[in-house]
């Protein structure tokens, strides 16, 4: 745990008492401030009072004796109608943060200097902040890993001597910490998402924004160049006078890293200073795991590995759960678990990564649908719809051979079936939805490990190698 100092003596009230909300409410305790909780729900008031917190209705709290609300990143804060909480604070002319926030705050007053490398873009930080913090082991440095990717970033050790923080960040995250200020800070993309939480597109990309532009001096901002607004945001951030190293998967960089081929370069004035190959690594197969790859060997970099050691870990990388997980064999098929690709850009990415797909996809829709994946269906041997969304998605791919199924188990029965019984060398049946997980299961995660236990449950003979 990460006890708040800053706080210290100080009255705060805490919403959302989930995960992070717990985490931060004990961590404001140890640090000597007087905490008062609240959750709409009666399991996360009953699960905080049993940890030794308050617990009070902040409908009926005197807002004037606090020093801060501190929101659980899944509260809305603007859109699409601010929580009541942030209605009452607002009123009393309280400040509204969150958790990685009162970390930035610790930090800043105990150990300025602490290396701290904060990952965001709409797709890929995930990968990136788990390779980042693999590479920074495989380098001999003491890693805490945490932020959006699963550990609250309170309940991590605190700072010390030689000790990284790497921290994944998310939008509600980031719309909560106006004191971000990373040393090394990695924005992948931006496209699309989470609308209903930003109000407009333009929202969003600001509130990302927020964390390159926040980088402290000397630091390093690492920032993906193959869209637009990204693009935008790089120029932004070195003309503000931030030390910037740009990457791109599409294109050669004079200055950066870029993607030869299956190969990535490092260039530093128009000559190539080191090129580290990726072909073979099951890991970070594909473009977007290619910028994925170039991201945290940039960030690593900036964090003061050699490039020899950072080939070395790369090669080494166990990849990430849910993120194009080779999950077995069956003969000649190949499962793939892509559950994390919750919206369209998301499934392109997996899609791009092989020829012959039998695709599951299907859930609970996301604006835009599958539309923009038109250009892939040609990889589609054959498609199997789950979920909310089958009826729109079967309207979409057309001509496209598909089959409404509804459940996952019907999906990967089926797709294993035909996979397995076409003549093409290297069949593969990916599961990478396009849509997210709530109308059949609680998150992706439970999704695709459901995804992963149907593989093993096949015969045998085909079960997972």
């Amino acid at each position: 745990m990460i006890p708040v100092s800053t706080f210290k003596d100080r009255r705060v009230a805490v919403f959302g008492l989930g995960g992070s909300g717990l985490a931060t409410a004990q961590a404001l305790l140890a640090g000597g401030a007087e905490v008062i909780g609240w959750d709409d729900g009666e399991a996360g008031r009953k699960k905080a009072e049993a940890a030794g917190i308050t617990v009070s209705d902040l409908h009926e709290a005197d807002w004037s004796g606090f020093a801060a609300l501190v929101l659980a990143p899944g509260v809305p804060l603007t859109h699409p109608t601010p929580h009541w909480t942030v209605g009452l604070a607002q009123a009393a002319g309280v400040e509204i943060i969150g958790d990685i926030e009162l970390f930035c705050r610790e930090r800043r007053a105990l150990k300025p200097t602490a290396p701290f490398a904060a990952i965001t873009g709409t797709n890929g930080k995930s990968t990136t902040t788990a390779l980042l913090s693999h590479l920074m082991k495989v380098g001999g440095r003491d890693v805490q890993m945490g932020g959006n990717i699963g550990t609250a970033i309170l309940s991590l050790e605190p700072f010390k001597a030689g000790r990284v923080h790497v921290v994944e960040c998310s939008s509600y995250q980031i719309d909560l910490a106006p004191g971000l200020d990373p040393s090394v800070g990695i924005h992948l993309n931006l496209t699309p998402d989470h609308i209903d939480r930003h109000g407009t597109f333009e929202h969003y990309g600001a509130v990302k924004e927020r964390l390159i532009a926040g980088v402290q001096p000397g630091g390093t901002a690492v920032v993906g160049v193959d869209d637009a607004p990204s693009a935008a945001i790089a120029d932004r951030a070195e003309a503000a006078g931030i030390h910037v190293v740009r990457i791109s998967v599409k294109q050669p960089l004079a200055d950066g890293i870029w993607l030869d081929g299956e190969t990535l370069v490092v260039s530093e004035k128009g000559a190539e200073v080191f090129r580290l190959p990726l072909t073979g690594i099951g890991s970070l197969r594909g473009a977007h795991n290619a910028q994925n790859a170039a991201a945290a060997m940039a960030a690593a970099r900036g964090l003061g590995l050699a490039y020899e050691v950072i080939a070395v870990g790369m090669q080494r990388f166990p990849g990430l759960a849910h993120r194009m997980e080779q999950v077995g064999t069956r003969g000649k098929v190949l499962f793939v678990n892509d559950s994390k690709a919750t919206n369209a850009d998301a499934a392109e990415r997996a899609l791009a990564s092989f020829s012959d797909v039998f695709w599951i996809a299907g859930g609970k829709p996301k604006a835009g649908g599958i539309t923009p994946l038109k250009p892939f269906f040609p990889r589609v041997r054959k498609a199997y719809l789950i979920g909310e969304a089958a009826a729109d998605f079967a309207a979409t791919l057309g001509d496209v051979p598909h089959e409404v199924v509804g459940t996952l188990d019907r999906a990967v029965a089926a797709a294993a079936r035909d996979a397995a019984a076409s003549s093409l060398d290297h069949p593969v049946v990916l599961l990478s939805p396009a849509c997210a997980s709530f109308d059949q299961y609680p998150n992706f995660e439970v999704r695709g490990d459901a995804f992963r236990h149907l593989v093993e449950e096949l015969p045998q003979e085909t079960a997972p190698a």
